[in-house]
């Protein structure tokens, strides 16, 4: 299927649209509010659940691969996973699993 350039304009527009009110109509209806607590307790783990839901597919069935599960890469998410418990760093995490892919993937394969 061909989209006109108009057409494709449109959708774009009328996403960006969809976008802004979805968006403002959280941040407006709260305006300058205080949120309840219970909220905010809630809202804090809005990263950790997102996250991983975003990465875990690339891990599992990499495009890299034509979506076959690769070792090396289940290697470096569990190295990643684990340095990040262990050490409560985001930044040790990431470059745990990025020593740990690269090793996997060039060293030994």
């Amino acid at each position: 299927m061909s989209w006109s350039t108009a057409g494709t304009w449109a959708i774009i527009v009328t996403l960006g649209i969809g976008t802004f009110l979805m968006r403002f109509s959280f941040l407006g209806a709260m305006g300058g509010r205080r949120l309840p607590d219970w909220l905010l307790r809630h809202l804090r783990y809005t990263p950790v659940a997102v996250l991983p839901a975003l990465v875990a597919p690339a891990v599992v069935w990499p495009p890299a691969t034509g979506g076959d599960p690769d070792p090396a890469r289940l290697a470096a998410a569990v190295v990643t996973v684990a340095v990040g418990w262990w050490r409560k760093s985001v930044l040790a995490a990431i470059g745990a699993g990025a020593v740990t892919l690269y090793a996997l993937l060039f060293l030994l394969g």
